[in-house]
């Protein structure tokens, strides 16, 4: 089974309309990079999304944003640090949009006051890569004979020489 290595991006942003596209473009380009070209429309929809209600509705333009690739997810998320951006308000159709493209979501306060939001998408790294571990092998179930000059093994419930019982 192949594996995929975990990614990480990072991005400081000031939130200006000029910038919005551009950070979905280089958002885009990570992801082209990692072989996950396939997530780069709703990764980019949902980040350009929360980023025009920020410039739209903040007061404090700056914000952060990460992606992290563990192999089987892709976790985006954006902080910003408006304390008066209200999530329902302001980012309620941003919100909304993000639920129903993305497998998981969900914001979260930090103790500076900012504001978290954050959505996964589950992907494989590549064809080859399984989405979840394969099943193990099945473990042999017969009884196995002992070497030549065995003893059975003290203990087990069948004391035909030479066998032992369970193994």
């Amino acid at each position: 089974m192949k594996t995929a290595e975990s990614r990480y991006c990072h991005l400081d942003v000031e939130v200006c309309p000029e910038r919005v596209g551009q950070v979905g473009r280089i958002l885009a380009a990570h992801l082209r990079l990692w072989g996950l070209e396939h997530l780069a429309g709703s990764v980019r929809h949902g980040t350009e999304a929360l980023l025009r209600a920020i410039d739209e509705h903040a007061t404090d333009k700056q914000a952060v944003i990460e992606m992290w690739w563990n192999g089987v997810h892709l976790i985006t998320a954006l902080a910003e640090n408006d304390r008066d951006l209200r999530l329902g308000r302001e980012l309620g159709g941003c919100l909304a949009w993000i639920a129903a493209v993305s497998d998981g979501w969900g914001c979260c306060a930090t103790g500076t006051g900012a504001k978290v939001i954050w959505f996964s998408r589950r992907a494989r790294a590549c064809d080859d890569a399984p989405l979840l571990p394969a099943p193990p092998d099945p473990t042999l179930r017969e009884v196995r004979q002992l070497p030549r000059g065995g003893q059975a093994v003290a203990g087990t419930r069948n004391r035909t020489p030479g066998v032992l019982a369970g193994a």
